[in-house]
């Protein structure tokens, strides 16, 4: 049966073997070998629930519109004059590149925008303006696309990004949504090349009772391995592996990625199942540039786009769905689990214009 993702998170499954399979330490971090998990006592500061109700939805889509309000403000300010015109367009045509919504994709939506609006016969720049969020709907709709999780078992979901994009803590997030599903979560701390990561893991493992396999300085391929394979052998139903942080221009370390995913599918050959990029919604046109480099490299299935608050520049998506229109799944505005929801293009939309 194949579960699938909408507003809420719903997920998949999975098995394992051997390797240190370890339950997350409550305060010094203390390895152990076993396979045992240690009742959750929840941090300060612990993930919630998902929201489950429209009201909880609509506190969601208020976040992201204080998200989005300084991208935002700059786009709407070209539709209080009175007259549509030649300035008109020029003013957003600015607005949305400062919003970094890349040439190509500024490029469609002024030419999209001009049919609809001698289609609708528009008179009003109001009206202009509610046009356009039917053209970034558009533009935006392939990126809209729900996670299908079951049909593998386990399934496995391989995670990257650069430095500092939140890649960690949104795997804590997700995995908190799969443990709220009652499913079964085993994570891989294959980032093995910075300090602290594998005990940052490990908090969000105690948080959510679930297993964690890692090595004190352990090779990151063969971390990941025996986490697939323990996944597979303990009937896991999904195992998330969380590799280091860097930049694509560190070819040595973009080799690495290609080596884990080598190994991972001499673990289990149809995996990874899902490969997911974690982009900075602050870092503009340099996220389209990670996309297209994480691609080449993994072939990625999906992306999670956070930190998209205050200064966020989120004309990106734009960009992206132009140009390498890969499936956003989750969007983020903070640090709070309630703050990661799923991506959807009309609301992203109304919110950039709101």
């Amino acid at each position: 049966m194949i579960l699938e993702i909408h507003a809420m998170f719903s997920f998949f499954k999975k098995k394992s073997p051997p390797t240190e399979v370890l339950s997350p330490p409550a305060a010094a971090p203390s390895p152990e070998p076993a396979a045992a998990v240690t009742p959750d006592v929840p941090a300060a500061g612990a993930a919630e629930a998902p929201p489950a109700s429209p009201a909880a939805r609509q506190g969601w889509l208020d976040r992201l519109k204080a998200g989005l309000r300084k991208t935002g403000a700059s786009i709407t300010t070209v539709f209080t004059g009175t007259r549509i015109d030649e300035q008109l367009y020029e003013e957003l045509e600015t607005a949305l590149l400062v919003a970094d919504t890349g040439v190509k994709a500024t490029e469609h939506l002024l030419q999209d925008l001009k049919r609809r609006v001698k289609e609708a016969k528009a008179t009003e720049p109001a009206q202009v303006k509610n046009l356009l969020a039917d053209a970034i709907t558009d533009l935006l709709q392939p990126l809209q696309k729900t996670l299908t999780l079951g049909d593998h078992q386990p399934t496995v979901i391989m995670v990257a990004g650069v430095n500092g994009a939140g890649k960690t803590t949104s795997i804590g997030k997700l995995t908190k949504h799969l443990a709220d599903e009652g499913l079964s979560v085993l994570l891989a701390a294959a980032d093995t090349f910075r300090a602290a990561a594998k005990e940052q893991l490990a908090v969000w493992a105690q948080r959510n009772t679930v297993e964690i396999v890692s090595q004190q300085g352990g090779d990151p391929a063969a971390v990941s391995f025996d986490a697939v394979s323990a996944g597979r052998a303990r009937g896991r139903d999904v195992v998330l592996v969380d590799t280091a942080g860097r930049l694509p221009t560190q070819l040595h370390l973009m080799e690495e990625l290609k080596k884990i995913k080598r190994v991972v599918q001499k673990a289990d050959v149809s995996a990874p199942h899902e490969v997911l990029l974690v982009i900075d919604g602050n870092t503009g046109q340099n996220a389209l540039a990670q996309v297209k480099a994480f691609d080449d490299t993994l072939g990625l299935t999906g992306l999670i786009v956070t930190k998209l608050d205050g200064t966020a520049k989120g004309g990106v998506l734009c960009a992206i769905a132009r140009e390498k229109p890969i499936p956003v799944y989750f969007i983020g505005v903070g640090e709070k689990l309630e703050d990661l929801e799923t991506f959807n293009a009309r609301e992203f939309a109304q919110a950039l214009l709101s």
